[in-house]
């Protein structure tokens, strides 16, 4: 199975989070269902022209959240997420990405008023389409 990830060699993020982040928002979104069989960690990981040990990270990281489960001789599948879960992992991803966003807007000196008028506009940029 081609899970779409899409690596950026040059973001300053690590390889295992961006992956790890992708795979959370499809599986979060349902775009991989309950029980999609994912690939094995070493063809996932030439796949995505990566280490094995970054797969067998995200892999481990996403089962420890409950949204992975690995059986042992057949594989990875997506795990049941309930409805409630899947809006509270949802709106988390949206808080870490925001937070994030903050925080590089003020280590690179923007201030609060600033960051508020940014917000909107990528507000409007985004759902005004």
């Amino acid at each position: 199975m081609k899970i779409p990830i899409q690596i950026n060699e040059n973001s300053a993020e690590p390889l295992y989070h961006q992956i790890e982040n992708q795979l959370r928002s499809l599986i979060i979104t349902g775009q991989l269902g309950e029980g999609t069989h994912l690939p094995s960690i070493r063809e996932f990981a030439g796949s995505l022209n990566c280490s094995v040990i970054t797969v067998r990270r995200v892999y481990q990281d996403l089962e420890n959240e409950g949204l992975l489960r690995t059986k042992q001789g057949t594989g990875t599948f997506v795990a049941q997420v309930e409805a409630g879960d899947r809006e509270n992992y949802r709106l988390k991803a949206a808080r870490e990405a925001m937070l994030t966003a903050v925080q590089s807007a003020k280590a690179v000196g923007c201030t609060e008023e600033e960051m508020e008028s940014l917000f909107w506009e990528a507000l409007k940029a985004v759902y005004s389409k």
